[in-house]
């Protein structure tokens, strides 16, 4: 790998070339900060808001970095993994980086990776996800990014992200995921998100199970890092649709809030992201007017009416369940068809076992993706009575293009399936 890759396109090979960022993941800080040590300490030259958890964690910190937004800061978001492309994941003021810019700060990470390699500092070349995360500190100091909003790739006490002195963390809902990486008991997993609390520094936490909460403030404590748990507030004159929710906080301060984030699961996510955004503190309209033009596209999207045609990323059977709850609470009356994609390592029996009994039919794919389980295996594990295989997602997406009147769609069990789907879906 001892060559520097200057085009966009190249640049993405040779990170995708690294392995994949779940299953080649190196545990550890010491490799990241070693790298970014030699790059200048640029994790040191903003100020972030640090955020982990299983689910919920992308969309309060989308809803966070909206309203510092709309707060007139200039924001740095920093989210995986990504729907399409690479420069997602790297976000100044909301908007991607360009491809040449992401491709420059490859070329100048991977550089000083080959020297200190050929130095002996390094023990072997930085994984893709700590690539990433070190090109995207190098950018928002590039960009004079004020305040950042940082998600945890997996876990949190060894993640690459742990190298910075945050000015808040969020842990949102801890559930059962990647428990290869983290451990089978709920306690375990808990405890590894549980290493983003730093000394002294405030902690927002979302919906946990008892002993989560538990724990987390148990480590909070022994920490000495204030709790303000997402419960502070509630939402009063709640409104659920299909396309999101409204409610008000009664506070201090009074908000109206517009969720344009559908799911009920939602409206605890900006209940989240509100606790959050008072610490830091955000003024109210910012608040309001930053979760009323959040934008998180794959998760309970909408992206066609006629035929309606909704895409979710669901992943673990938290994410199912929560699909679940939607299709029953505003799609009970209606004809559902499900296409359905995974990757090898998740739970796809349970998915399964939640997702396919409220189908009429259940189309099989797969996101084009090393990663991705073969649909006639998933086949197997589908209790159904009228399961068929698409041979790739176009040809299933193409036969949700005319459904029988009053169907919806839904197209799920992976945020690359869904990502895929949604760049054929919208232009």
């Amino acid at each position: 790998m001892g060559f520097c890759l200057s085009s966009y396109p190249d640049s993405v090979r040779f990170l995708y070339a690294l392995g994949n960022e779940t299953r080649a993941v190196k545990f550890g800080l010491e490799r990241v900060s070693t790298l970014l040590d030699h790059l200048g300490s640029p994790h040191r030259a903003c100020r972030f808001v640090h955020v982990a958890g299983t689910n919920g964690k992308g969309s309060v910190c989308a809803l966070v970095e909206s309203a510092l937004r709309a707060a007139g800061l200039r924001t740095g978001l920093f989210t995986s993994p990504h729907l399409v492309e690479p420069t997602e994941r790297i976000r100044i003021c909301g908007d991607p980086v360009s491809p040449e810019r992401f491709a420059g700060a490859f070329v100048t990470v991977h550089a000083q990776a080959e020297r200190l390699l050929a130095q002996g500092r390094l023990d072997a070349h930085p994984t893709y996800f700590e690539m990433v995360t070190a090109m995207a500190f190098l950018l928002f100091r590039e960009l004079a990014a004020e305040t950042v909003v940082l998600e945890v790739g997996l876990g949190g006490r060894l993640d690459a992200t742990n190298v910075v002195s945050p000015q808040l963390t969020v842990i949102t809902p801890i559930d059962y995921d990647h428990e290869g990486h983290l451990g089978t008991a709920l306690e375990t997993i808990a405890g590894e998100k549980a290493g983003i609390i730093k000394p002294g520094v405030p902690l927002v936490t979302g919906p946990q199970r008892p002993e989560v909460q538990a724990l987390l403030e148990a480590r909070a404590k022994a920490a000495g890092a204030p709790v303000t748990r997402w419960s502070r507030h509630t939402a009063e004159d709640l409104l659920l649709t299909p396309r999101g929710s409204r409610f008000t906080i009664a506070g201090p301060p009074r908000l109206r809030i517009e969720c344009p984030l559908a799911g009920e699961h939602q409206v605890a996510n900006a209940l989240t992201a509100v606790a959050a955004l008072e610490l830091l503190p955000a003024p109210p309209a910012a608040i309001e007017e930053g979760v009323r033009t959040t934008r998180w596209p794959a998760r309970l999207e909408c992206v066609s009416e006629e035929p309606e045609i909704i895409l979710d990323g669901a992943h673990n059977p938290a994410g199912a369940r929560v699909l679940a709850d939607h299709i029953r609470r505003f799609y009970s009356g209606r004809r559902v068809r499900l296409v359905f994609g995974a990757m090898r390592d998740k739970a796809l029996a349970e998915m399964a076992g939640i997702l396919f009994p409220l189908a009429e039919e259940v189309i099989l794919t797969a996101p084009d993706h090393p990663r991705a389980v073969r649909p006639e295996l998933i086949h197997g594990l589908a209790d159904h009575p009228k399961v068929r295989l698409a041979p790739s997602l176009p040809a299933a997406i193409q036969s949700l293009r005319e459904p029988p009147p009053g169907d919806v769609a839904f197209v799920t069990g992976s945020l690359y399936l869904a990502g895929a789907a949604r760049a054929m879906l919208v232009q």
